[in-house]
């Protein structure tokens, strides 16, 4: 022990000394570090700005303590009791429908939302003009007040003062929405919020047997300490009750999962980025330690131990590092307060400056790992320099790998890093999967490198010098081929995955998805209408197809007896429980699905209920012909049996239902009716024609234009679209970065051969010809690995994962081509220009 100290205190001295020389030839490693570190602290810290506010907040982001939800009834005495007893309660009831002019002349989907006059309970809602909410929705001689998202007035071109219809009611707009505090906790809205009293909305007409109303109960708690036990009395009093509880430490759930899941994406891009940076380390490194030879081999001269070379320069490595670490801390805590000013617009985001230190730490954790994973093993080989490297010019191209201890080391430090990673996802098999998949391609990479190095020393014998000199450099020793490989084709398949996941989508909401897609959906026909309503689409669409199912609101309670509560459920079909889903009956089967198991029930069945089940939900979910299923409709529960399994086409964006039950199992139940007009031949005009006159005959029924729904689903598919190709160009950058680096570190034995050449008599525009092919070669054959790859990968995703169909497309390989060769000749001719001006004498003198 006594002896170790000295030597590390030695080590460290001499380090810093050699420091003082500057970071020549670690610019590029400080920026892999920096980069990599800044983007998962970014990230981080951005995620869980959000998620923090989301619990600090909860009270104001639900308007209450606890929230109880029920679909399509509203609470029964006994039930409102119950929910009275707990404290102050507010209620609200929420519904789309279509707001008109009052000549009829213009219609507009909306949110609509009726509160009372206790809402917000938390929070403070906002209007412009800045009145009280209930003065704003108060009835003036007969018409009641209306406060409307500033988007709905620029739809229908109205002002403050105007007047609407909603339903049969006449509203004036007496505001616009400023800040609705409970809005993130409502979740997405397709459509601009129209809030109105609960008179006004019981004098629309809106609710009706069978409508699609939302009926949500806030409370303001007189024991705040008692809400863990609320959801056990809720369910012991009333276990038919069916309603959705929610508490203001979950008060966005949805919300909350998507950051997280978003968040996960976006660091494992971040963490590519860093291990992409991870090969600039090592390459720097090599280099660095390739400049130092003289340097070692005069500590060698001098006595010192290989363990204090290879110390010394380890504290060097460790000192750059944290320096470039420290800029992405910099980075990671500055990106809350700059993404707060354009976020708090759309989420609950704080303003004020906040640290996140748990954030940060990983990304440093990250950081320090992924230097000492890839720069170990460089320093294993620099402690093999020879004493007599001092006395001739002998390169850093050490073969094979270094001594046993630094191969473990390195190897440890790699499955720290990837343990890191899938300890901290929010996904932990994603994870998993990520880190193989990063392994594999790096597996690939290298021997795409071999196997174009392999090609060229095959390659035929051309007469060109240029280019023969060219394919000589791709597969000769301490060649450029597995550096520039393995930098860019990592960041471009990323890339080229993303772009065609990307292309993919977009043509299937705006081409083939939109083409055969019904013209309108219909919501909430009552029965006494629909015969009518028949007649008038036919009159209006004679051409059109008219579809009707009755429809109904259900949800899954439980499975064989268990409580979905408690089942563990994949992330794929925990959308078939969460909330309400729409449910119907049939005596045959639709038209649009066919069975993959069971059969169909008889016409005029008369049994016990049965059910069919979506079979790719039913798979997710891990239930099987036989099973029953208990759902909570209209506060009843009802079990069925599933008697058959169908494949269901979404895609189709017809009218499709998880659950489609046999028609007894609900005989006497109110409900209304949905309904798809498809017309493939109505022009825009002919779409406005029928859309105007559906609305202002039957003024309770909700018409959507499936187009303006698919445009968007669009812009919010671009949006997050270009925030990911954002995100994925910080692994591109990387790869850029490590491809300069690359260079650069071959740049020496570039000189000496361009030298030599010189020598015997090659001119600099011959160098720079073969230089152009080589780089021109490696940058085409990357490329063609990346499309390769990407696609895929792409494809995987598209049709396996999203089960939308996928396509190549020419555009993407156009400009990935584009891409690697505009990154590899220019990168690498502004990197060689230096070497083709380098003095021959000094050069040859070391030779």
């Amino acid at each position: 022990m006594t002896l170790v100290t000295p030597r590390i205190s030695l080590a460290f001295r001499l380090a810093l000394r050699e420091l003082r020389g500057g970071l020549r030839g670690f610019y590029i490693f400080l920026a892999c570090i920096a980069l990599g570190t800044g983007a998962i602290a970014a990230v981080n810290s951005v995620s869980q700005s959000i998620t923090d506010t989301i619990e600090t907040r909860g009270q104001e982001i639900l308007a209450g303590d606890v929230r109880f939800e029920l679909n399509n009834r509203e609470a029964t005495e006994p039930e409102l009791g119950f929910l009275q007893g707990l404290g102050k309660v507010s209620v609200s009831t929420g519904l789309r429908s279509m707001a008109r002019k009052p000549d009829g002349s213009d219609q507009a989907l909306v949110e609509v939302k009726a509160v009372d006059g206790t809402y917000p309970l938390y929070g403070k809602f906002e209007a412009e003009p800045n009145y009280p909410l209930h003065t704003l929705l108060a009835d003036q001689n007969g018409t009641y007040g209306a406060v409307a998202a500033p988007l709905l007035l620029d739809r229908l071109g109205l002002r403050l003062g105007d007047e609407i219809l909603l339903g049969n009611v006449i509203l004036n707009i007496t505001g616009t929405v400023k800040t609705e505090p409970d809005a993130v906790s409502e979740g997405f809205g397709f459509a601009p919020r129209l809030i109105v009293s609960r008179k006004a909305l019981q004098a629309s007409g809106l609710i009706q047997t069978g409508s699609l109303v939302e009926h949500a109960y806030k409370i303001r708690l007189e024991n705040r300490g008692d809400v863990a036990g609320i959801r056990d009395r809720a369910a012991k009093e009333f276990p038919s009750a069916g309603w959705s509880i929610r508490t203001s430490d979950r008060a966005a759930p949805s919300l909350t999962e998507n950051i997280e899941r978003f968040s996960q994406f976006l660091t494992l891009v971040g963490l590519t980025a860093l291990i992409v940076g991870g090969v600039g380390v090592a390459n720097a490194v090599r280099a660095f330690l390739d400049a130092k030879r003289t340097t070692i081999a005069t500590f060698k001269c001098l006595g010192a131990p290989a363990a204090t070379i290879v110390l010394i320069y380890l504290f060097q490595i460790g000192i750059i590092a944290l320096g470039g670490i420290a800029i992405g801390l910099v980075i990671g805590a500055l990106a809350p307060i700059i993404a707060s000013q354009f976020l708090a617009q759309f989420l609950p985001v704080s303003t004020a400056p906040t640290l996140y230190p748990v954030a940060l730490a990983v990304s440093v954790l990250f950081g320090v790992l992924t230097t000492l994973a890839f720069a170990i093993m460089p320093l294993g080989h620099s402690r093999e320099i020879p004493a007599t490297a001092l006395f001739r010019e002998q390169g850093f191209e050490a073969k094979g790998l270094p001594s046993w201890p630094y191969v473990v080391l390195a190897a440890a430090f790699l499955a720290a890093l990837a343990g890191l990673a899938i300890a901290t996802a929010h996904d932990r098999l994603i994870a998993l999967v990520f880190i193989g998949a990063i392994a594999f391609a790096f597996v690939v990479l290298r021997a795409v490198a071999a196997g174009i190095a392999w090609l060229a020393k095959r390659s035929p014998r051309v007469n060109s010098p240029a280019l023969r000199l060219a394919i000589g450099n791709i597969h000769r020793p301490g060649a450029l081929t597995p550096a520039v490989v393995l930098s860019l084709g990592l960041g471009l398949a990323l890339l080229v995955t993303l772009t065609l996941i990307d292309g993919n989508m977009r043509q299937q909401l705006t081409g083939r998805m939109a083409a055969g897609a019904p013209n309108f959906f219909f919501v909430d026909i009552q029965g006494a209408e629909v015969k009518q309503f028949r007649e008038l689409v036919a009159k209006q669409a004679p051409e059109g197809k008219l579809v009707e199912v009755p429809m109904l609101r259900g949800r899954i309670l439980a499975f064989n007896g268990q409580d979905v509560a408690k089942m563990k459920v994949p992330p794929a079909g925990q959308w078939v429980l969460r909330g309400d889903r729409g449910i119907t009956y049939s005596e045959t089967l639709p038209e649009n699905a066919s069975l993959t198991d069971g059969t169909w029930w008889p016409k005029d069945y008369s049994g016990e209920p049965l059910v069919s089940f979506s079979a790719e939900e039913a798979k997710e979910l891990g239930v099987k012909i036989g099973d029953s299923v208990t759902v909570n409709v209209l506060g009843r529960n009802i079990s069925a049996k599933i008697a058959n399994l169908r494949k269901v086409e979404w895609e189709s964006l017809s009218i499709n239902f998880v659950m489609v039950f046999s028609p007894n199992t609900f005989r006497g139940a109110p409900h209304a009716w949905l309904a798809t007009l498809t017309d493939p031949t109505a022009t825009a005009s002919e779409e406005a024609a029928i859309l105007k006159s559906v609305t202002n005959t039957y003024p309770t029924i909700t018409s959507v234009r499936v187009k303006d729904a698919i445009d968007i689903v669009n812009t919010l598919v671009a949006q997050l679209a270009t925030a990911i190709r954002a995100a994925a160009s910080v692994a591109l950058i990387a790869s850029v970065l490590v491809l300069a680096g690359a260079l650069a570190a071959g740049n020496r034995a570039r000189t000496h051969d361009a030298v030599v050449l010189k020598t015997l008599g090659a001119t600099r525009k011959m160098l720079i010809r073969a230089f152009c092919y080589e780089y021109l070669i490696l940058g085409a054959a990357t490329a063609i690995f990346a499309l390769f790859a990407g696609g895929i990968a792409a494809w995987f995703i598209v049709a396996r994962i999203m089960r939308i169909p996928s396509h190549f497309l020419p555009a993407v390989a156009g400009s990935t081509l584009v891409v690697a060769l505009v990154l590899t000749v220019g990168i690498g001719l502004i990197g060689t220009w230096r070497i083709l001006g380098q003095k021959a004498a000094p050069v040859l003198r070391e030779l």
